[in-house]
């Protein structure tokens, strides 16, 4: 195998060659790191206040280094089965381009990139990183012990939020974690449909999923999530912005993602593998445009108060 040829499967395994799930993890991270500057200004008796550009940079890096090792201890995982599903069977270690042992390195190599970027953290948040480092690790697994795999994949994600709030004001409150609970239900609804995807397959080789759990019901739990999604970010983002000269404006702007979310679901009604997946893509588009609408809310409340 020729160095590029390496150099591609290391690609794939880690995924810097789909950067879907790079923006899924993303920009919630980013909504996490904004909304925790707005409360830190807050608290010191300011409407609004903007992260430095040195967490900015310090999160966002994260999150790519930890998504990628997320992705090379999955498939580690799924080392044994990614050759039986349609999807996953090109995958490095699936077709023995890659070793197991290069994947733990990969994954080493990523998890130790990330640590580095702690230093320039407070301590605090290094030790709320280690939970960070346990989802990414176990989360791939419980795929064989449980149907519910994609709440810990959740929680993996998500865990960046409340890092974030303990980088920019010490510690998590409240609205940090109805902030995680809102990704959350969001990430388990969009990996469902992921999961839609693939349940044939993963039927066929005993594989557990919340796409197997809910049946039948699937597009209904998966609206109930999202709902709770919007219920939960229109109250998170009322209590940082209401106070601010935007009011309840920002609130408003979630009507677009009830309408994403609405297309999605019509999408997955008719239980189609590439409509499904179709969906699940969709959710880059949630997750940017919510980012911008956060984004430009701290900007105008605080150059216009």
């Amino acid at each position: 195998m020729t160095f590029n040829d390496k150099l591609h499967a290391y690609l794939q395994l880690t995924r810097f060659d789909k950067p879907v799930g790079i923006e899924l993890l993303l920009w919630p991270t980013l909504w996490g790191v904004m909304l925790a500057a707005m409360g830190q200004a807050q608290q010191q008796g300011v409407m609004a206040g903007l992260p430095s550009l040195k967490v900015w940079v310090i999160f966002a890096l994260g999150a790519i280094f930890m998504r990628a090792a997320g992705c090379a201890i999955n498939d580690f995982a799924d080392r044994k089965v990614d050759g039986h599903v349609t999807r996953t069977k090109g995958r490095p270690l699936a077709d023995g381009r890659l070793s197991a042992k290069e994947a733990i390195a990969a994954f080493l190599i990523l998890v130790l990139l990330s640590a580095g970027l702690l230093f320039f953290l407070p301590i605090a948040v290094f030790y709320w990183s280690l939970g960070a480092v346990l989802l990414a690790f176990i989360y791939p697994f419980m795929k064989r012990f449980t149907h519910l795999p994609q709440v810990f994949l959740a929680a993996a994600f998500g865990w960046a939020i409340p890092m974030a709030y303990v980088a920019i004001q010490g510690a998590p409150d409240i609205w940090c974690w109805l902030l995680f609970v809102a990704y959350m239900c969001w990430t388990v609804a969009y990996d469902t449909q992921y999961a839609m995807a693939d349940r044939e397959d993963d039927l066929k080789i005993g594989v557990k999923s919340t796409a197997i759990l809910f049946g039948r019901y699937d597009v209904i739990i998966i609206s109930l999530l999202q709902t709770l999604f919007l219920l939960i970010m229109g109250a998170v983002i009322w209590h940082y912005f209401a106070p601010t000269s935007l009011g309840v404006t920002p609130v408003f702007g979630l009507a677009l993602v009830a309408m994403m979310f609405a297309k999605q679901n019509s999408t997955c009604a008719t239980r189609n593998a590439r409509a499904c997946f179709q969906a699940f893509l969709a959710n880059i588009w949630v997750g940017r445009y919510i980012f911008a609408l956060i984004a430009i809310a701290c900007l105008w409340t605080t150059f216009n108060g």
